[in-house]
Formats: structure tokens, sequence, C-alpha cells
């Protein structure tokens, strides 16, 4: 990794840090984390905050209920975050990895990083994006996630290492811990739905401070 890119890192780490202070971020336990990952995908956050509670209304709301249940059930709870037929499966293959291949939420608390890393990718529906947030929030781990947002806001300031690549860049400037990843990611985020997401190119600060 260059030191161009870790230098234009820590500005924007410092930059967002100074403006937005510290974000409260997704309280939830392992379960709501895990399923609110799935459900995330390719939607609002609003979306899923509404899906989460219908899925509670139904005791829908642990994987190891979502893995006895009929699925259809599992489809019109989380019908409002789109593509529910599709997270609905997700769903149902996130919880027969929880419950049946680790053999509980436990036991995957007790794995390594890597290992348990390398287990939520092999399950069918969950990307690295996916992953490194259940990682992060769901399991305290000091693990980045890189999303369309972070890589967008990283283009901007002139970084041009491949995607990759971002994510070990980001781990690599950060300190180790997963407060730091999760507060760095919730800047990131506020920050492009203030700037990015309204086309406010031309207010952009991070642009601007970087010539």
């Amino acid at each position: 990794m260059s030191a161009s890119s870790s230098f234009k890192i820590r500005q924007l780490v410092q930059a967002l840090e100074s403006r937005y202070g510290k974000i409260p971020w997704w309280p939830g336990d392992y379960d709501e984390v895990m399923i609110g990952a799935i459900l995330t995908q390719q939607t609002r956050w609003a979306n899923v905050t509404k899906a989460l509670d219908e899925l509670r209304r139904r005791d829908l709301s642990t994987l190891a209920a979502i893995r006895v249940a009929d699925i259809r059930g599992i489809e019109e709870a989380i019908r409002c975050t789109g593509f529910y037929r599709m997270k609905a499966q997700r769903l149902k293959n996130l919880a027969v990895f929880v419950e049946v291949t680790c053999g509980g939420i436990d036991m995957m608390a007790a794995m390594s990083t890597p290992a348990l890393r390398e287990g939520l990718l092999s399950v069918h529906g969950i990307g690295e994006e996916t992953a490194d947030s259940i990682l992060c929030y769901g399991f305290s781990r000091p693990c980045f996630v890189i999303d369309a947002y972070t890589d967008r806001v990283v283009r901007c300031i002139g970084v041009t290492e491949p995607r990759n690549r971002l994510k070990p860049l980001f781990e690599h400037v950060l300190p180790k811990t997963d407060e730091a990843c999760r507060q760095t990611h919730a800047h990131i985020v506020e920050y492009a739905k203030e700037f990015c997401g309204k086309n406010r190119c031309d207010a952009c600060i991070l642009v601007n401070s970087n010539g």
C-alpha cells in the first residue's frame, strides 16, 4: 500500500471525526445484527428497522427461530426491504450456518476472526461487506467494512488502490479496535448521505481540502 494513500486515509479519518464526533451505531444483539446485515442489502435502513419490528412481532427475531420457521412467514415480514424472497432464503442459509455448522452463537463468538470470516463467506448470499458488518458490529472484531459509500468517498480524495485493497488500507491506518472501525465507517456513511447522495460535490470539504 502506498504512503500517499495511507496519508489520505488518515486525513479522511481525522476530518470526519472532527465533523461528526461519536455516532451511536447499531446497538442490537448478535441475532439482530446478523439479520440486519442481510436485510440492509440494497435498501434503506428505515426499511430494515420496519422489518426487524415485524420479525419481533412474529417471534422471528432470532436465527434459531428463522431456521425452523416457514419461509413464507419470513418473506411476509421482510417484504418492505425489497428482494424479500432472496433475503428470506439468505436468512435461512445464515441460520443453518449459525445453528448447525457452528453449533450456536457462543461457538461462533469463540472462533478466530479469520476463521469466522471464512465461514461467513461460505454462506450463499453473504459477501465481504455483509460478512465484515457481522464481524464488526455483531462480534466486535476490528474489521473494517468497505461499502459503496466508502469506495466513492476514497476515490474522490484520490485513493487509487483497487477495492479489494481498501480494507487492509483502512485497517493499517486505524487503531486495532472494533470501535475505531465502527466509528470511521459510521462517519463515512453519514458524510456520503449528506454530500454524495445529494450530489453536493461543490460543497465537499474532503475534495476541497485535498486540492
